[in-house]
């Protein structure tokens, strides 16, 4: 072996042995890989206090948005077992924006949002409107719309349906109201 090839290699593994000894250790991999991409369902709508003079419709015309009204949002898997049951609250605005956080969706078709899910009001804070109306079949649960809604970032996306809207009704309205058809 040339003498030069030999002194070079006895220097090589000199330095390694002193640098491993002075407690210095490879930086980790740069292997960087991707993270998890989370997808949601969520569910937003509007909640509204029904005028006096369209009690007993479907009609909105006047109504005004409820802030800080409760709406539920309840799931039944495929064999009607409830698998999902959060309150909302309504915002400033009467917009309520709520993610199905823990739905679990089976490969079952009926387990879907669309088909599992509905919203009802739950509470109302005004004292003036806090009967339940039965606008968009809010009784029964308000079905939920896909309406190709997505808020997307890097490592997260939602698909957004929307429910409702949904309206309480005045406890007592005025004698002379008759009601809207």
């Amino acid at each position: 072996m040339d003498p030069r090839a030999l002194s070079f290699s006895v220097l090589v593994i000199l330095i390694a042995a002193s640098t491993l000894a002075n407690g210095y250790s490879p930086p980790p991999p740069t292997t960087a890989y991707p993270a998890v991409k989370t997808v949601e369902a969520a569910v937003e709508g509007m909640v509204y206090c029904q005028t006096c003079d369209k009690y007993g419709s479907w009609s909105l015309a006047g109504a005004e948005a409820i802030a800080g009204a409760k709406i539920s949002i309840i799931c039944k898997n495929h064999k009607q077992q409830v698998s999902f049951y959060k309150v909302f609250q309504t915002d400033s605005y009467g917009h309520f924006y709520g993610e199905l956080k823990g739905l679990k969706m089976t490969p079952h078709f009926l387990d879907h949002p669309l088909h599992a899910c509905r919203a009802k009001l739950v509470s109302s804070p005004r004292e003036d409107c806090n009967l339940f109306s039965n606008i968009n079949n809010a009784l029964d649960g308000a079905s939920l719309r896909y309406e190709e809604k997505r808020l997307k970032w890097t490592n997260y996306e939602a698909v957004i349906y929307a429910a409702g809207p949904l309206a309480f009704r005045p406890d007592h309205c005025p004698a002379t109201a008759p009601p809207a058809y």
